[in-house]
């Protein structure tokens, strides 16, 4: 009993993060596409919050939102890939005690500041096309920025007691984890203690979360498509489509992988663990890639905006 009790410890000193599990060979090789992805988040998300801040036709809310899915997009990435980067080309797979639950706090953080952002995007656009009179009026800078707020303050609510959750549980067995980054339930479960109120809060709680985001979202936009297709103008049916277009895209590509993943990581036992460890690293790399790629074809002002940048007039 004494010696269980020496073993055991509320500060375990450091984790292993072993990588893809079973492509040990093939790290140095899997890290270059991931490295480019990388630079083109990096990039792109730049390019989106610089010319929001330095133009002042884009301070409008539509803008402001898309200015924060930028910033949680960048903090998604750059909470992962470095580090999974230096497993792969460096075998820097130590990661400390407070490190680990530093990145489990961004990582998640970051996942439902994500969700949230999107809903309000979804609400601003409702405004905008279904009570275009009244928009100005509703979504003034003081009621977009309390909005924002309350978007960051629900997610580091809910975020919060995670690391609580994991901070108090004593480790006793492996420190090894079969993933190159610390997740909740994934670093849980190396505890030699009752997790029951980890696996709960961390499934019931962001269930219930993105599950409500998603049917104010899937409310939002059904009616917006029924307002859309009542103008009477086609030019302007077009224009509403295609800026909603890029919304529900982007939702598309953070919700379906975001989605699959936390139900494959609960119950998908039989899916190969290879495979679920490669698509968790393929979700917080690509949606923040793609999500400047998207506004910047499909949103004309952005698009031009980021033309006018690297095509100055003249010359």
């Amino acid at each position: 009993m004494m010696a269980t009790l020496n073993f055991t410890s509320f500060n375990p000193g450091s984790f292993i993060l072993v990588g893809i599990p079973g492509l040990e060979k093939f790290h140095i090789w899997i890290g270059i596409p991931f490295f480019a992805i990388y630079l083109v988040a990096l990039a792109g998300n730049d390019i989106i919050l610089c010319l929001i801040t330095m133009d002042c036709s884009l301070h409008e809310p539509m803008f402001l939102f898309l200015s924060m899915l930028a910033s949680a997009d960048l903090i998604l990435c750059t909470t992962c890939v470095p580090k999974t980067l230096g497993i792969f080309w460096l075998r820097a797979q130590e990661i400390t005690f407070p490190g680990c639950l530093t990145q489990l706090f961004f990582l998640h953080f970051s996942f439902f500041l994500d969700s949230a952002i999107l809903l309000g995007m979804a609400f601003d656009r409702y405004m905008a096309i279904c009570s275009p009179l009244r928009y100005t009026s509703i979504l003034t800078s003081k009621t977009t920025v309390k909005i924002m707020v309350g978007i960051v303050g629900r997610s580091f609510i809910v975020i919060l007691p995670v690391v609580f959750l994991v901070k108090h549980l004593p480790f006793c067995r492996t420190r090894i984890i079969p993933h190159t980054y610390c997740e909740h339930i994934g670093v849980a479960r190396l505890a030699c203690a009752d997790i029951s109120i980890n696996i709960w809060y961390g499934f019931a709680v962001p269930i219930m979360t993105i599950i409500s985001d998603l049917i104010l979202i899937g409310i939002s936009y059904t009616l917006i498509l029924h307002a859309v297709f009542h103008l009477a103008s086609r030019d302007a049916r077009q224009k509403a489509l295609s800026t909603c277009g890029s919304h529900v895209s982007v939702i598309l590509i953070f919700y379906t992988p975001a989605v699959f993943s936390a139900l494959t990581h609960r119950f998908g036992h039989n899916i190969f663990h290879t495979f679920h460890i490669m698509f968790a690293n393929l979700y917080v790399a690509i949606p923040p890639a793609l999500n400047p790629i998207i506004y910047g074809v499909k949103t004309k002002q952005i698009r031009d905006k980021v033309i006018l940048l690297f095509f100055p007039k003249g010359m």
